[in-house]
């Protein structure tokens, strides 16, 4: 069963975080236990230092051993440091998701083809390994806590997610990416329920052993400040929390824009983290628009994903179109390029055709924007104030964290 509290334009205060965490984890068996926690690295919007801080207090002297670990898909290893801040003080350690490292992985299972096919509707045919972060199999419990908001690959973001891709090995990060893709970012983000994506990730996590929970939290995006808060089962939890981020995290226009001034947060370090500033408005952008992502912070592409720089960005089908050249590369790459590049077409002896322009004014020098097929302005040429002063311009603050959509028009 799962509890909530909170929900939309409401402010949690910590103790009443500390008293629902507690009745959550009262009745679990936890005595005697190890305890695996599993957390957002910085590029997510959350209070965590509070909510560990209640879960450190309710399971005090009752679990054996207790380990928490930042789910970090594919991005960068956190500084100890950066850690800290993020998580405040604890009684146990917290450590990195070392995806780099094949110790890091247990394989708990397979996923055939026959499966995958089902799963995908279809649209992939290909088996794959389950693997996921041994803290995870080798612990009694595991408990999830983060956020859930609109997200470019699977809909709405938090709790088996933070295992796969989280905690996942290359192989399910690579097709759970791909197969968003191919459905293309405009049209899963934000789409309630089990989509797709969502099925093979719960696939993936039925076959996880140990019993798992999961706190999932709604950010209110002007405070930063918990509205709400679900626990329960990853899945029910997570159930709970995205119909509240529903009703926080979308905002809705009567008619597209032309342009957008996309103010990426300096939590996003690069621009594989920072393109959610365009995932999240690309949906409101007028047919032959422009959104321009305005990052003066960021001075690189991916330094954990250089392949980035060999392939560019590209819509969907140009990839599809030449998919003998690119099948050997990295899915997970090949999906985070059409999500950038966003909708388009591509025809051989043609070439591609945007449907919205996306120009970078970011640090990453001109030449290399160029060169992986984007727009460039130098950010000091923006005026901001003269962007908020045109009725016809969309500026964003802290772009990456609402998802901005048209309103259905009304049934005749």
């Amino acid at each position: 069963m799962t509890a909530t509290i909170g929900g939309p334009s409401q402010s949690l205060d910590p103790d009443r975080v500390r008293d629902f965490v507690r009745a959550g984890l009262g009745p679990i068996d936890l005595d005697g236990r190890s305890l695996c926690i599993v957390i957002p690295d910085s590029t997510r919007r959350f209070p965590l230092a509070p909510v560990l801080k209640a879960v450190a207090d309710a399971v005090d002297g009752r679990v054996r051993a207790c380990t928490a670990v930042v789910a970090l898909g594919t991005h960068a290893a956190m500084a100890e440091e950066a850690i800290g801040e993020m998580t405040g003080p604890l009684p146990f350690p917290v450590v990195n998701h070392k995806w780099w490292d094949a110790s890091t992985f247990a394989t708990v299972g397979r996923l055939s083809d026959a499966s995958v096919a089902e799963l995908t509707g279809g649209r992939i045919r290909d088996a794959v390994d389950v693997r996921v972060n041994r803290l995870v199999t080798e612990s009694d419990i595991t408990l999830i806590v983060g956020p859930v908001l609109p997200h470019e690959v699977v809909g709405y973001s938090g709790g088996h997610k933070y295992l796969f891709p989280g905690l996942s090995g290359q192989e399910l990060i690579d097709l759970t990416h791909w197969l968003g893709a191919l459905i293309t970012s405009r049209q899963i983000i934000g789409t309630p329920g089990i989509t797709p994506v969502r099925a093979v990730i719960e696939a993936a996590a039925g076959m996880v052993p140990g019993d798992r929970r999961a706190l999932c939290g709604v950010v209110d995006h002007r405070s930063g400040q918990l509205a709400s808060l679900a626990f329960g089962s990853p899945l029910d939890a997570w159930g709970a929390a995205a119909e509240v981020a529903a009703a926080t995290h979308v905002r809705y226009l009567q008619r597209p824009v032309p342009r957008v001034l996309a103010m990426v947060a300096p939590r996003y370090t690069d621009l594989w983290t920072g393109a959610k500033g365009f995932y999240k408005v690309e949906p409101v952008v007028a047919d032959g628009g422009e959104v321009v992502l305005y990052a003066p912070h960021i001075t690189e592409v991916s330094a954990m994903h250089p392949g980035l720089l060999d392939i560019g960005y590209h819509c969907r089908d140009f990839f599809l179109a030449q998919w003998d050249r690119y099948r050997d590369h990295p899915w997970g790459e090949l999906a985070h390029s059409t999500h950038l590049f966003g909708a388009g077409t591509y025809e051989p002896g043609k070439g591609e055709v945007r449907r919205v322009r996306v120009t970078l004014a970011t640090a990453i020098p001109e030449e290399t924007v160029l060169r992986v097929n984007l727009g460039y302005r130098h950010p000091a040429s923006i005026d901001v104030a003269e962007w908020r002063s045109d009725p016809t311009a969309l500026v964003v603050e802290d772009a990456g964290e609402v998802l901005y959509r048209l309103e259905e028009p009304e049934e005749a």
